[in-house]
């Protein structure tokens, strides 16, 4: 695996390319950054701002397809972040939740591995439908086996989560924000699904 050329496909909403990061890292740059591959990794952010899951659905294999490689030395990895415009849409969670399966279900078919990132937290008024989001979000991954990052349980009630939230108008986090997302995803199983040592340092 380490022999082989890493192509990353990140499919998700704007949270994925990190909007609101004075630094425009999001947390796949500081992900990647803390990432040692043994050849270069090649990462592609392809995001959609105020996509839902259905919408994501419909367009990420189509999308991915000209990224991956055909190649046998091609280690082609799917990376789901899931954002919360499920919520602000009024998507059903049953919805949702068909929405990621079939994602997921597809990628297997296509010998394609993938990792989950769940939507973090926003607008107080919204989560008690973010943490059910999430929660349902974790048991279709894991009735897959497919690993799960929960960034919502862990930054519900962080100070620094809550105070970079703020200062971005209570949408997008800023640097703070996405380095602590970055953390869960590095601490998650990230460098066991791809295979490669856990990182001490990060």
């Amino acid at each position: 695996m380490q022999d082989r050329e890493v192509r990353i496909c990140v499919v998700g909403d704007e949270l994925a390319t990190g909007v609101g990061d004075a630094r425009a890292l999001g947390w796949t740059g500081r992900v990647v950054a803390r990432t040692h591959f043994s050849r270069p990794a090649m990462l592609f952010t392809l995001a959609v701002p105020g996509e839902t899951s259905t919408q994501l659905g419909a367009r990420w294999e189509t999308e991915t397809a000209t990224r991956f490689g055909s190649d046998s030395e091609v280690e082609n990895r799917l990376v789901v972040a899931l954002g919360r415009h499920d919520v602000a849409s009024g998507l059903t969670v049953a919805r949702s939740r068909l929405n990621l399966a079939n994602i997921l279900d597809v990628a297997d078919a296509n010998r394609t591995a993938a990792f989950v990132v769940g939507p973090p937290p926003g607008m107080p008024a919204e989560g008690d439908r973010i943490a059910e989001l999430s929660d349902a979000f974790a048991d279709v991954a894991s009735r897959r086996r497919v690993p799960y990052v929960d960034t919502y349980t862990p930054l519900a009630q962080h100070e620094q989560w809550l105070a970079d939230l703020a200062q971005g108008g209570g949408t997008y986090p800023g640097q703070a924000g996405y380095g602590l997302m970055a953390w869960l995803v590095l601490h998650t199983g990230w460098h066991a699904w791809l295979g490669l040592p856990q990182d001490e340092a990060s």
